[in-house]
């Protein structure tokens, strides 16, 4: 079997206040409780979906009270699940407009799935389509939405407030940040080289980068160091993840890898 699922199994754990890891290292999966049932953010992988459920339970959680499923974008690493859960939860699904032909079975050659050697996901009718400025409320969280599109259309990033100890930290998650779908044979392969996805990249990047975040919450482990600071944090640093730098680090890091590609792989010809 590639890739097998179990490989990439991490211990689950609280990041900071009501918001917890319960993904995978290829991709993450994270967990807010509200008091009043859990939002989702990403299901991961329709072939790792066990270990998020799993990761659900070791944290103390129902998986009857997940009430909210929402999407950082449609690709199959971070909406692939979602058909299953929903069938096993009953909760409520959200997406950016732009990406709901990913996962509504309209455009399913869109999710990756392709150029991961994966069956296409189980398509699935979002019951939410995000839009910028949106506010998902459930409970007492509240989770402000920001159009940041790119490495898909429908990137949608995410603000919450992460309450630990009487202090109030604002977390945050940049909704897509691979130029895996941004190099020109991708986009050639899909007839989407005019569509400017580039520059509406670089023009989210910078949208987001003033944005004040304590708690960098990344879409993989490798964003925010995750398998890093989850060892600070067992070693008894409680606030590991508590980095108002990392924001700003991480979305310079990635402006630079567009430049880079802009550079090394134009699509002002044809190849």
């Amino acid at each position: 079997m590639k890739n097998p699922p179990w490989e990439g199994a991490m211990e689950p754990f609280r990041i900071l206040g009501n918001t917890w890891f319960v993904g995978t290292r290829p991709a993450s999966s994270h967990l807010i409780d509200t008091g009043d049932g859990l939002i989702l953010l990403d299901s991961g992988y329709q072939e790792s979906l066990y270990l998020v459920i799993d990761s659900i339970y070791r944290c103390g959680f129902q998986l009857k009270d997940l009430r909210y499923i929402i999407h950082s974008h449609g690709h199959i690493d971070h909406a692939g699940a979602t058909f299953a859960l929903v069938k096993l939860t009953g909760a409520e699904t959200f997406i950016g407009a732009e990406d709901a032909r990913m996962v509504d079975g309209t455009c399913p050659e869109l999710t990756c799935a392709p150029e991961l050697n994966m069956d296409d996901p189980e398509p699935f009718k979002p019951d939410h389509l995000l839009h910028d400025g949106d506010r998902i409320e459930l409970g007492n969280v509240v989770i402000d939405c920001m159009e940041t599109p790119g490495h898909t259309p429908g990137v949608m990033s995410f603000f919450w407030n992460v309450e630990d100890h009487g202090k109030v930290y604002r977390a945050g998650t940049f909704g897509g940040a691979g130029m895996n779908s941004v190099q020109s044979g991708y986009l050639r392969k899909y007839h989407l080289e005019k569509d400017d996805w580039r520059g509406a990249f670089r023009r989210s990047i910078r949208k987001a980068k003033p944005v004040k975040v304590d708690l960098f919450i990344g879409n993989h482990a490798g964003q925010n160091q995750t398998p890093e600071r989850y060892q600070r944090l067992k070693a008894g640093d409680a606030l590991a993840f508590v980095d108002p730098e990392a924001w700003g680090r991480f979305l310079d890091k990635v402006e630079a890898s567009l430049t880079e590609l802009e550079a090394k792989d134009p699509l002002t010809a044809e190849k």
